[in-house]
């Protein structure tokens, strides 16, 4: 195969640009023949060059130079088009930035909007004037440095975290404030877009607190209200974030809101149940889940602070509603019930312990032998009851006073107790009677702990200034087992059994057996019984009074003294309460002692024996068997019909153990009276407190603290501690505070300085029979 860019002796045809060698070797030939065929030119071997070669040299340059030309007009033109391009080009406004759009739409909107970055970037007219600034002045700030220095902290972590892409709240609220010191509270309303190529924050700002002349005021009204509000108040967005907080939340969490905006509630908040320490789930995740409100008001709820420090609170969580409905979020309020809750248990404290020894009080000793005596019936297990009265303690009152007889019941208290094995319980239910309940003890070890019980005892001396005492004690036992009763039958058979060990001689220890019932019963109680059937018969109790005076002094309103009853003895003695009382209570004749009184007060207040200044009232007590009694309402209001005494000058003093006993009947006699104007006291308090929700419940208007708690009020801090707490309770129920048993002046000065409303004692009066004082 020939090649065509070959030529003669070899030689090979150069390619012109842009001319295929083939045409080339197709026509060198022609121009061969033209310039002398194939003659040679020249003699040296080098020029020595065909003709035909030399023709289709000829050939490619001119092509070349014929490409070349070409190429340069092709240049030309291309030079021309883009001159001219250029000139139309600037003859037209250049194209808007790729942010334009933003300036436009952020001008144009109703809203104020702004864009940031790192820093501003951008800032419409409205948003500027929030801040009493222009749009320039905002460029390249951060916007933590243009709200309320209260505030920069937490603008400046929601802006970072958003840009961080962490969660953080959407909407939270802020302070600004103008030039003029003008501050205006704006809701921040940011989501995230992209702006110049980076991530950047959309701030919407809405005006919440209306400056002067707006329309708004209202709102603004609204926001200083949550401001001020005593509960804490916490917001959370749709998915359980905290975006708002107010000052008390922010106190009671120990947090600000900059700390943890967009947090969980979860995470900040820890609840746990006050009794068992068992953590709650999460409140707001319940509701937002639910769409229902969640209460934790009932419970007891302990709160941990962010700084390790717990608050007892009542928590209710409620669902927001957006604007279709839809569930936006929730809203958690707090109140703080800590220093409640602690009064709560500092009088469940007082209600089942001795304020005096700090030993268990006979309210709680009966209800942990009602345990005892259902576990045997249960189990078969046996238990021993213990009854102890001490020997020639009223020696040591009658000579040296009630100071000195405390401090030797506390010594006694002391004593006891390290006796007996942990599992036991010691009670103090009396003024110097003691109780032992020895669970799961056989009858052999009890009898061995009473023994060293009552030569503890024997062996103590207590000393008082200069005398030194000597005492023992009496010391009667009864098994409980299967066959045991009620509480009443058990403690009567081991006050029975007391009653014998104490006839034998002092110091003595006696297991019941049934021949001690009738004994005792032969020797002491039915002996008052015949007296106080005899005494109701013929008239032969008696009243006397005791005054009660306002402190300040001037109160018009309160009692203004009580009535007391006392029994007249065969010999002409005046006997007291403590003596009689008991077999009345036993023998179920405390109704008929209470309606006596009632009559008696009530005809001597009507007929003018008994005189009260104006506007005060006469307290009497009511038992709580006769509040039991269904027919005693219908009597008082018989009485005082027939009397003419106006309900307002009566009051009557009941404990809660009473009303407690006799819940349905006490409820009616209290309302009814109370209703028509009388009041109510609630007697003894401190001493034998049950339920403290019962407080709430009954319609009382009075408490009166016991006389135990005001013994040496001015030195004794635990009594002060104890008055204090109980003061604080009444404030809190609105009830107004009597002191009972005020004995001198420094527990006197001592209950008026600490302002309780009422006093009664000693201090102010002694008791008076009704024909004196009328």
């Amino acid at each position: 195969m020939v090649n065509p860019s070959v030529g003669p002796g070899g030689l090979r045809y150069p390619a012109a640009q842009g001319i295929p060698t083939t045409e080339i070797a197709s026509v060198a030939p022609a121009i061969a023949d033209r310039i002398g065929g194939s003659r040679t030119v020249g003699k040296d071997p080098l020029t020595n060059i065909d003709a035909v070669a030399l023709a289709a040299l000829l050939v490619a340059g001119v092509a070349t130079l014929a490409a070349i030309r070409s190429r340069r007009h092709a240049q030309k033109m291309e030079a021309e088009l883009a001159e001219a391009r250029t000139a139309a080009l600037r003859s037209k406004p250049p194209p808007p930035p790729p942010e334009a759009p933003f300036h436009e739409l952020a001008e144009a909107v109703h809203e104020a909007v702004l864009i940031h970055g790192e820093r501003i970037l951008l800032a419409n007219a409205r948003f500027a004037a929030l801040l009493g600034r222009r749009p320039e002045e905002l460029i390249g700030r951060h916007l933590a440095e243009v709200v309320a220095a209260d505030y920069s902290e937490l603008v400046g972590d929601n802006v970072r975290r958003r840009l961080a892409g962490e969660p953080a709240a959407e909407r939270y609220e802020v302070e600004v404030a103008d030039e003029h010191g003008q501050v205006t509270r704006l809701e921040l309303a940011g989501t995230m877009v992209r702006y110049r190529g980076a991530p950047a924050v959309l701030f919407t700002a809405l005006e919440m607190l209306a400056r002067p002349g707006r329309s708004d005021i209202g709102r603004g009204r609204a926001q200083a209200t949550i401001d001020s509000l005593g509960d804490g108040l916490v917001t959370t967005d749709s998915y359980g974030r905290i975006d708002f907080m107010n000052p008390s939340a922010e106190q009671l969490l120990g947090r600000v809101l900059g700390e943890v905006a967009g947090q969980s509630f979860a995470d900040v908040v820890t609840v746990v149940d006050e009794a068992d320490r068992r953590a709650l789930t999460d409140p707001v995740r319940q509701c937002l889940a639910s769409g229902v409100r969640v209460s934790l008001g009932r419970r007891a709820v302990v709160l941990t602070r962010a700084d390790g420090a717990e608050r007892s609170i009542e928590l209710t969580a409620s669902p927001l509603a957006g604007e279709h409905g839809e569930t936006a979020g929730a809203v958690v309020l707090l109140h703080d019930v800590t220093e409640l809750r602690g009064i709560a248990r500092q009088m469940s404290y007082q209600a089942s312990h001795d304020a005096l020894t700090g030993l268990v009080n006979r309210r709680e000793f009966e209800r942990r032998l009602q345990d005892s005596l259902e576990l045997a019936r249960a189990s078969g297990q046996t238990h021993v009851l213990c009854y102890l009265d001490l020997d020639r303690f009223k020696a040591v009152n009658d000579t040296s006073g009630h100071t000195a007889g405390d401090n030797m019941l506390r010594e006694v208290a002391a004593l006891v107790k390290d006796a007996v094995r942990d599992s036991d319980t010691v009670a103090r239910i009396g003024g110097d009677e003691f109780a032992m309940l020895l669970v799961g003890c056989p009858l052999d070890k009890a009898i061995q702990i009473t023994d060293d019980v009552s030569t503890a005892i024997r062996d103590y001396r207590f000393v008082w200034k200069d005398k030194i005492f000597t005492i023992g004690v009496s010391i009667g036992l009864v098994e409980i087992g299967r066959e045991s009763t009620s509480i009443e039958d058990v403690m009567s058979a081991a006050d029975s059994a007391c009653y014998v060990a104490k006839s034998q001689g002092q110091g003595q220890v006696h297991v019941y057996s049934a021949r001690d019932e009738a004994m005792a019963r032969q020797r002491g109680e039915i002996h008052w019984l015949q007296r106080l059937q005899q005494a109701l018969r013929e008239g032969r109790f008696l009243l006397y009074t005791q005054s009660i005076v306002a402190s300040p002094p001037g109160g018009d309103r309160g009692p203004a003294m009580e009535v007391l009853v006392r029994l007249s003895g065969e010999d002409g003695s005046v006997i007291v309460p403590g003596e009689f009382l008991k077999a009345a209570e036993r023998y179920r004749l405390m109704s008929l002692v209470d309606r006596w009184v009632v009559q008696t007060a009530l005809a001597a207040l009507g007929r003018g024996a008994l005189k009260l200044p104006a506007g005060r009232s006469l307290s009497m007590n009511i038992s709580g068997q006769t509040l039991g009694d269904a027919q005693f309402l219908e009597f008082v209001v018989d009485c005082l019909d027939r009397t003419g005494v106006a309900p307002s000058q009566v009051c009557f003093e009941v404990t809660e153990a009473s009303v407690v006993a006799n819940l349905e009947h006490a409820r009616r006699f209290i309302g009814v009276l109370h209703g028509m104007g009388c009041t109510f006291a609630l007697d003894d308090f401190g001493s034998g407190l049950g339920s403290f929700a019962n407080l709430k419940t009954l319609s009382m208007d009075y408490l009166k603290i016991d006389g135990v708690y005001m013994r040496n009020l001015a030195r004794d801090t635990v009594n002060q501690a104890m008055v204090s707490a109980m003061i604080k309770l009444a404030r809190t129920l609105d009830f107004k505070v009597i002191a009972e048993q005020v004995e001198d002046a420094a527990s006197l000065e001592a209950a008026q300085r600490m302002g309780i409303d009422f006093i009664q004692g000693y201090a102010i009066s002694r008791p008076e029979p009704l024909q004196a004082a009328a």
